[in-house]
């Protein structure tokens, strides 16, 4: 049994969370020798294919200190795979996905709590694993230089569209901002830009820092919070341009979100965004003539994006994950 971490689904984790559910959508697809099973609270959020293991604790620390250890001795799957860290004590060999280290890059936009913790136990998890998951070279640079990884403990696993993320026939003139409402993620100098071209904000994602939340709204952006999946694809379509200034990222999701929908993106010259879009967005460190840029140049961008986000499958993804556990499984 490969038994998988799925406790963020449900839990509205944007990125953590489509990367645990497409992973397990499609692992039943291309690793029908395995058996996949995940740990989640609600059996009905785990996917076709995949049986579910009911696991809820009252904290997350007492969950991966005690709850998770004991379940894993109890089933003894040949191989368990975390996101993020693993449990204190695991009793079985384990896979490890890391999304991003920004606390490392940017430890400035984390409590001192939050920091220390992710510091120590990101470190030593990614050190006790078999091997090492990484959602981009970004992130396996970061991982190399950092932490001492060895190359090879490493696969690089990239993130993907989801297939209802497809171009529409029209679309309006508001600018969209995708993530979660967040300093790192620098949503301010998203509204900026789009005062700065007299175009109107929406912007999108769990709002995590209640005060900049606030402050966006001031300066005239339409916060919405977290929207359902629907919702957030009509939104991708209409949109005149994504609007992108994250000053740090593992991966960048809405990025390709956006190009799978046609939408010109606007980005922040950020490594793991550019590793992503290539030539197919426009990267600047004045956003607003960016986004002057990109309306200007819609037509290509839009077939430019759509293009370059055929690049990226969870289909892919799901077969690159199986193939290592086959090998450390020894199948």
């Amino acid at each position: 049994m490969i038994l998988v971490d799925a406790d963020v689904l449900g839990r509205r984790r944007t990125g953590d969370e489509t990367y645990v559910r497409e992973l397990l959508r499609e692992l039943p697809r291309v690793a029908e020798d395995l058996r996949i099973a995940a740990i989640a609270r609600d059996p009905s959020l785990v996917p076709e294919g995949v049986e579910a293991v009911v696991l809820r604790a009252r904290s997350q620390e007492l969950r991966m200190a005690v709850r998770v250890p004991t379940l894993l001795r109890r089933l003894r799957p040949g191989l368990a795979h975390f996101v993020h860290s693993l449990p204190l004590h695991c009793p079985v060999p384990a896979v490890l996905t890391v999304q991003d280290l920004s606390w490392e890059r940017d430890p400035s936009v984390f409590g001192r709590w939050d920091l220390a913790t992710f510091k120590v136990f990101v470190r030593s998890s990614v050190k006790r694993a078999r091997h090492v998951f990484a959602i981009s070279e970004r992130t396996k640079r970061d991982l190399v230089e950092l932490y001492g990884t060895p190359p090879e403990k490493i696969t690089v696993t990239p993130l993907a569209p989801d297939p209802e993320f497809k171009p529409a026939r029209e679309h309006d003139s508001f600018l969209l901002f995708v993530s979660a409402i967040e300093p790192r993620k620098q949503p301010l100098a998203a509204i900026d830009a789009a005062n700065a071209v007299g175009r109107r904000l929406v912007a999108v994602g769990p709002i995590k820092d209640a005060e900049l939340a606030a402050e966006l709204s001031r300066r005239g952006a339409d916060v919405r919070g977290y929207v359902a999946k629907d919702e957030l694809v009509r939104l991708y379509q209409s949109a005149a341009c994504l609007v992108f200034p994250s000053r740090y990222e593992g991966f960048g999701l809405p990025v390709v979100e956006a190009m799978a929908c046609g939408t010109p993106v606007v980005a922040a010259p950020e490594p793991a965004l550019q590793e992503v879009a290539g030539d197919a967005a426009v990267f600047a460190e004045d956003l607003a003539e960016g986004v002057r840029s990109a309306l200007a140049e819609r037509e290509r961008l839009s077939a430019a994006g759509l293009e370059r986000a055929k690049a990226f499958s969870w289909r892919e993804t799901a077969r690159i994950t199986a193939g290592v556990y086959r090998r450390i499984l020894g199948t």
